[in-house]
């Protein structure tokens, strides 16, 4: 359900995208999914082929052909799933983990979504 177009690799970085799903389970209760998808490049897994010398020891040999495959970008989902229906809580919590990520920050990552799960979200008309 995060990838709603399918999954594919595309030959250059596509914009972040967000939205937000819901699906219900066997009680009829609803749940929020919110997905933010990004683009990301993948290794090339082009294998390396390998040759024995004289010797008999292995050396590896340069790709014969000059053409380098193209760099590719995959696509990565970062989800969220709750029984509150908040999207901008969830487009702002999930940017900010995206955000840590892509620029390698120091923070750790495990403690940012601690701290997110920890916080108190005010209920629409009513108590926290």
């Amino acid at each position: 359900f995060c990838q709603p177009s399918g999954w594919q690799l595309f030959p250059e970085r596509n914009p972040p995208t967000f939205f937000v799903a819901v699906l219900t389970d066997i009680n009829s209760e609803r749940h929020y999914c919110a997905c933010f998808t990004f683009w990301e490049a993948v290794e090339s897994a082009q294998p390396q082929s390998h040759s024995r010398n004289g010797d008999g020891e292995e050396e590896e040999e340069e790709s014969a052909s000059p053409i380098q495959p193209a760099q590719l970008f995959a696509p990565k989902s970062l989800v969220l799933v709750s029984r509150l229906d908040h999207a901008e809580v969830f487009r702002n919590s999930l940017g900010l983990i995206y955000t840590i990520y892509v620029d390698g920050l120091s923070v750790s990552l495990e403690n940012v979504i601690g701290n997110l799960l920890t916080c108190t979200i005010p209920i629409t008309g009513g108590a926290q």
